[in-house]
């Protein structure tokens, strides 16, 4: 009771071997990888010894189909991730395939050990969602020889079916820019976008519609008006209160990305008087229907969840898709 489980580390550990090469052996693919044959033997005999195969289905070996369709997910916790999770079982059960769904807290390190779990577990089909480094797993699943595609972003290694970011930021923009007030030349007359991580593909496709539609309609980018401070709610609180004391106020707009970081955002405004938020264009660059019930509008933008997991299943099943990238326009949702 109480006693741990083995994992592929623990007998990648004992066994010299690489996470990879031991999640081959145990799925059968290691003939397909040139791995010598003793070097199987050895790693089964290890694995029976801690006892690994029991935590696999029925004899631990790797059949012809499993009917298990693998996901990984970065959070619970968002609405779009979550409702791309019931989509995502939706279509594995309507092929008769039973869904594994997991997060990983939008750690490599956590990526790259489930999904090598996943993998000695002979899931069928890998679906990558919002990984932070798809192609080292897109590697581990080739080498496995599992079908698999990126959702949300993008890998080079394999298909991806992700959200047209730069259309829906370009459309939130325009909207904000388009209702915010005309003012006198002050530095809080502009429209500022926080949230997002920058080296990540969605946040920089976002952030360069952004600063498209800000060039087009307003003349100017400053690249000081946006803050990628991250998705955490702390994080994004911070920046909209430093915001407010730089600026002696709010500005005229507010490009909020994502609906964590706008719970950071909303903690500040909520502790304003209801008179400063009366000049304040808001749009958030995702989707929640209690935004609509706030004392405020606020425009928001809905990615379609149940279409890049459709597109990504019927994708999958392709012979021998290409790495190409297919994108899936968002909605524009206003108040």
């Amino acid at each position: 009771m109480g006693k741990k489980k083995a994992t592929i580390y623990d007998i990648a550990d004992r066994s010299g071997a690489s996470a990879s090469t031991v999640a081959s052996v145990l799925n059968g693919s290691w003939q397909d990888r040139r791995i010598a044959e003793r070097t199987a033997v050895r790693i089964r005999q290890i694995a029976s010894d801690l006892h690994y195969s029991r935590n696999l289905q029925a004899s631990g070996l790797r059949k012809a189909r499993s009917g298990l369709a693998g996901m990984i997910i970065p959070k619970h916790d968002n609405r779009f991730f979550s409702a791309m999770s019931e989509s995502f079982e939706t279509e594995a059960r309507s092929r008769g395939m039973c869904p594994l769904i997991v997060s990983t807290l939008r750690d490599p390190k956590e990526e790259r050990r489930i999904v090598a779990t996943l993998i000695s577990h002979n899931v069928d089909q890998m679906f990558i969602t919002g990984a932070t480094e798809p192609d080292p797993l897109s590697d581990m699943c080739a080498k496995a020889g599992i079908p698999h595609i990126n959702v949300d972003l993008p890998g080079t290694l394999a298909p991806s079916v992700i959200s047209d970011n730069y259309w829906g930021a370009s459309e939130l923009t325009r909207y904000i820019v388009e209702r915010m007030q005309d003012g006198a030349g002050r530095a809080r007359d502009a429209v500022h976008f926080i949230g997002g991580i920058g080296t990540d593909h969605n946040t920089r496709a976002r952030v360069q519609g952004f600063m498209d539609i800000c060039r087009a309609m307003l003349g100017s980018a400053d690249p000081g008006r946006v803050d990628t401070c991250g998705y955490a709610p702390e994080a994004a609180e911070a920046s909209v209160r430093a915001l407010y004391g730089r600026l002696g106020g709010l500005p005229a707009g507010l490009f909020i990305n994502s609906t964590i970081a706008f719970e950071g955002v909303f903690r500040f405004l909520r502790s304003l008087p209801h008179d400063a938020l009366s000049h304040v264009v808001i749009g958030c660059y995702d989707w929640d229907p209690f935004l609509s019930h706030l004392q405020f509008p606020v425009a928001m933008v809905r990615q379609n969840g149940e279409e890049l997991v459709a597109r990504a299943f019927y994708m999958i099943e392709e012979t021998a898709p290409a790495p190409t990238v297919t994108l899936v326009r968002p909605e524009l949702i206003l108040p």
